[in-house]
């Protein structure tokens, strides 16, 4: 009965890879049409209302500026930046300021606000920050994201329509140190997203990344606010659940933006990805549970086991079995691997960084079917999201232009 069990999860695990390179190939075609239908129909589609970008930021992040920087070349006519941070001394501070410096014709708006509420310190930025933002339309972005010059024109377009509640991106991600930054890379660009275009193939839209989240003040306000995520670990996942609850939709946008992956040393990296797995197991248990199938090689390796130990005699119809879905599992995992780089170098060196991508991730995913917190930004947290009252500290403040200090703005 094992012997069929195991020759059932290889052919399953190999299966999988063929619909994710069907999957990210439909997407394709999709992205192409709409282009195209875009720039026929690009002088008569009327810009969108005035949007505040909000950036919740904290520490000198790799190339911040160079990627806060790209929101500030927006083709977009009416739009602000609002960063924000919770302590003069935070190092993210100088970044802004040189690009108020680079771009003083926009309103950039730097929010230095100690107070904390909650457990999560990035919901707890975001709440600080709404209050400077000026307009109805609400981008939300990562701090380490770079976007296209026409990313708030695109990003923005489908709010024109009231059924819309939230509109979300994937990302492609850059290993910019070294080998386990590659490593986390892939773990993005030919796993983690595939896995989200098979389900958007399927025909699901339960998405929300913190990569773009872009919604009406309204629907934000009707949805709880942010203060209903203030205790909350997948925030970004929960505040659309939360609009899809007022009966809006999520439209997942063929934009696609650039992020960073910056961890150098495998247990920086293994305590990020082990974050995502126990987020996603937090949001989705019994998806969770079963996305051991969606790791392709180290199901081929045992249905290559398991085609030597058979040997000759009675199984030599599961040996055919075996040895087809060994050739389909392998050639879908190497064409969606090609599929998610740029470039012969790029693909040649990270096909020889599959194999280790795969077996970290089996090693991740059984980590993450246990635990019970995370840590974030040097903070732990629990994954069910623990109650913490709201607390506030006070710091000097900076002789800064463009600077809302959280305790002069609310008075004494």
């Amino acid at each position: 009965m094992h012997i069929w069990l195991l020759t059932t999860l290889v052919s399953g695990a190999a299966l999988y890879a063929v619909i994710a390179v069907v999957a990210v190939i439909v997407w394709r075609s999709r992205i192409a049409a709409a282009a195209r239908h875009n720039a026929q129909a690009r002088t008569s589609v009327p810009v969108g209302a005035a949007v505040s970008v909000l950036k919740p930021l904290c520490g000198d992040e790799p190339r911040l500026f160079e990627n806060l920087a790209t929101f500030c070349e927006q083709t977009h006519p009416c739009f602000e930046l609002i960063c924000g941070v919770c302590s003069p001394d935070d190092p993210a501070v100088a970044a802004v300021v040189r690009l108020q410096a680079t771009y003083p014709r926009h309103r950039i708006v730097l929010v230095i606000d100690p107070c904390i509420h909650g457990s999560n310190r990035k919901v707890s930025n975001l709440i600080n920050l709404q209050r400077s933002a000026r307009y109805d339309t609400i981008v939300i972005a990562d701090s380490d994201v770079a976007v296209g010059r026409d990313y708030l024109e695109r990003i923005c377009a489908p709010l024109a329509d009231p059924r819309v509640g939230v509109v979300t991106c994937l990302y492609r991600a850059n290993g910019i140190a070294g080998f386990w930054s590659q490593v986390g890379a892939q773990f993005i660009n030919a796993w983690f997203v595939p896995s989200v275009r098979v389900a958007h193939l399927f025909g699901s839209t339960r998405f929300g990344f913190g990569a773009t989240l872009a919604l009406r003040r309204a629907s934000l306000e009707r949805a709880g606010g942010f203060e209903r995520l203030r205790n909350t670990l997948a925030d970004d996942y929960r505040l659309a659940a939360h609009v899809r609850e007022l009966g809006l939709k999520t439209v997942l946008s063929p934009v696609i933006v650039e992020t960073d992956v910056t961890e150098d040393t495998l247990p920086a990296l293994w305590d990020r990805e082990t974050r995502w797995l126990r987020t996603i197991r937090s949001v989705n248990r019994a998806g969770f549970s079963f996305l051991f199938v969606t790791i392709t090689l180290p199901w081929i390796l045992c249905g290559a086991w398991l085609a030597v130990w058979l040997g000759d005699g009675l199984y030599y119809g599961l040996q055919v079995a075996l040895a087809f879905a060994l050739a389909m599992g392998v050639s879908a995992r190497i064409a969606l691997h090609s599929l998610t780089v740029a470039g012969r170098r790029a693909f040649w060196t990270g096909l020889a960084l599959m194999p280790v991508r795969d077996l970290l991730l089996v090693g991740e995913w059984l980590a993450g079917l246990s635990g019970s917190t995370v840590r974030w930004r040097g903070v732990r947290m629990s994954v069910d999201g623990a109650q913490r009252p709201t607390t506030r500290f006070r710091s000097g403040l900076t002789d800064v232009p463009g600077i809302v200090d959280g305790d002069a703005r609310r008075g004494p």
